[in-house]
């Protein structure tokens, strides 16, 4: 009995049309933001160049395979820490604070570039990378080697996480730990390491909750937490008591869904005036223009784009190209999961933006990255046939 093996380079037309079905619908909101917007400026012509440098992203990313992707890793993910500590240290004329986060680089030309968006996919790369690793290491696993492989995944994802936290932006912050929980999840470790660690962790968010709501002059003091951070929770409980000042985009937000109904108002019949529209809160947009059934549209395309890499997910035989699908799947998820939420109240504003529709030229980068990636796990996609000679 022969094997022959042969490799189908190909590229994938339905997460092509996922992505253009993402695209428009990008255009089509950021158009409708920026007519009713307090900027002048043509966000929607910016979004589209964002877009075709995305692409070019894609298709250099799609030209690596796994062999070169885990020997850039450890690289990635060092350039990707040595941007967050410099930009502390950067002067305001290279590195200006904006709404009380010190997060984006001035690119001459460019505008501003957030290097934390890119990070976000190194993150991945490197805990992808320490999982595959370790599970090579580590055929006959144990207690011992899954509270090793636990330990390195939290030193991995918490060099940038207390990084992120220094600027501060507490949105990024969330998104490390969902695709570090995420990795976990996946990554075979015991449940008799993750209860009690979870259940601890669970207890700390509730202590912590406790003091943001009874003693946030203690939080402020030892933790750093900044008072428009505790803002964002009291406007997020009460809105209306804070409609002035921090609860203003929730409130505005929810007339904005509130109003749109089942159909919405017809595409460019906005009422609601909303400042920033183009960008955190784009979804508002699609609700009160196309209501419930356009917002769900919207949503269901999430569902396709996180179906598909799940499945690709789960045909690859490569490990190293699986736990990469599953750090994109957890980021992307929770991107979409907290913008929306924040948008109709269910989450605390966090400043994360919609995925692939909100206007800014970091976030879509990254974005374009890790799919990026996901483009060149199927275009290095290796299928066997078997066969029986005589």
């Amino acid at each position: 009995m022969t094997s022959n093996k042969y490799t189908t380079s190909k590229l994938d037309y339905s997460l092509v049309f996922i992505l253009l079905l993402l695209f428009l619908s990008s255009c089509i909101a950021i158009y409708s933001a920026q007519a009713s917007g307090q900027y002048n400026e043509n966000f929607l012509v910016k979004q589209i160049v964002w877009y075709v440098v995305g692409g070019g992203i894609i298709a250099a990313v799609m030209q690596l395979d796994s062999d070169q992707l885990r020997k850039l890793t450890w690289y990635m993910y060092g350039f990707g820490i040595f941007l967050l500590a410099f930009l502390i240290v950067a002067p305001s004329s290279i590195a200006p604070v904006i709404n009380g986060a010190k997060s984006w680089f001035k690119v001459p030309g460019m505008g501003s570039l957030q290097p934390s968006e890119f990070v976000k996919i190194f993150i991945i790369l490197a805990l992808s990378r320490v999982i595959d690793d370790h599970h090579q290491k580590n055929p006959n696993k144990t207690v011992q080697s899954d509270f090793w492989l636990l330990i390195k995944l939290g030193v991995v994802t918490m060099v940038p996480l207390m990084l992120v936290m220094q600027q501060p932006d507490l949105g990024t912050s969330l998104v490390f730990l969902a695709i570090l929980l995420g990795m976990i999840f996946i990554s075979g470790i015991t449940w008799k390491i993750l209860v009690p660690i979870f259940s601890f962790g669970i207890a700390c968010i509730g202590t912590i909750f406790y003091f943001v709501l009874w003693k946030p002059e203690i939080l402020e003091k030892y933790l750093g937490v900044k008072q428009y951070q505790f803002g964002r929770i009291y406007s997020w409980l009460d809105p209306y008591n804070y409609q002035s000042s921090a609860g203003y985009h929730l409130t505005k937000s929810l007339l904005a869904i509130g109003s749109g109904q089942t159909g919405g108002k017809g595409y460019g019949n906005r009422e609601v005036y909303l400042p920033e529209s183009h960008t955190d809160f784009i979804f508002s947009v699609v609700g009160e223009e196309f209501g419930f059934i356009g917002a769900s549209v919207l949503i269901s395309l999430f569902f396709l784009l996180i179906y598909h890499i799940i499945k690709v997910a789960m045909e690859t035989k490569n490990q190293f190209y699986s736990y990469i699908c599953v750090g994109v799947i957890s980021m992307i998820t929770f991107h979409v999961f907290q913008n929306i939420g924040m948008t109709i109240g269910v989450l605390p504003i966090t400043g994360i933006p919609l995925p692939f529709i909100s206007y800014g030229g970091s976030a879509l980068m990254g974005n374009m990255f890790a799919l990026g990636l996901i483009f060149s796990i199927r275009y290095h996609y290796k299928k066997y046939m078997f066969s029986t000679t005589a």
